[in-house]
């Protein structure tokens, strides 16, 4: 049995290029690239600013996202700021949250 463990990238960083990942995920810093897993979890932080596309097995979003998400189950806080298009099978959005773009959702 695995343990399930989550990587970190802090307010601070910043990478430009893609990042894939195997198990759950918590992003703070800035990211100009893909954002990739097949099954993890992605938390897009408060302090997070991502341009790129997003996608994994569950995306939970509190920052700025300029790119398309594509994942299972996506849930936007009530702070997130989306400007693309969601595919996904199940959403939830806190009052507040704005989307800018398409949410394909089933």
């Amino acid at each position: 049995m695995s343990t399930n463990t989550t990587n970190v990238l802090a307010s601070g960083i910043e990478i430009i290029g893609s990042i894939r990942f195997q198990n759950d995920m918590h992003i703070d810093g800035k990211i100009d690239g893909e954002i990739q897993s097949e099954s993890g979890k992605v938390t897009i932080g408060e302090m997070a600013d991502i341009k790129g596309n997003i996608e994994a097995g569950e995306v939970h979003i509190y920052g700025h996202v300029i790119g398309n998400v594509r994942s299972n189950r996506c849930h936007l806080n009530e702070r997130a700021v989306i400007n693309g298009d969601i595919t996904t099978r199940a959403l939830s959005m806190d009052e507040g949250a704005r989307l800018s773009g398409r949410a394909e959702i089933g």
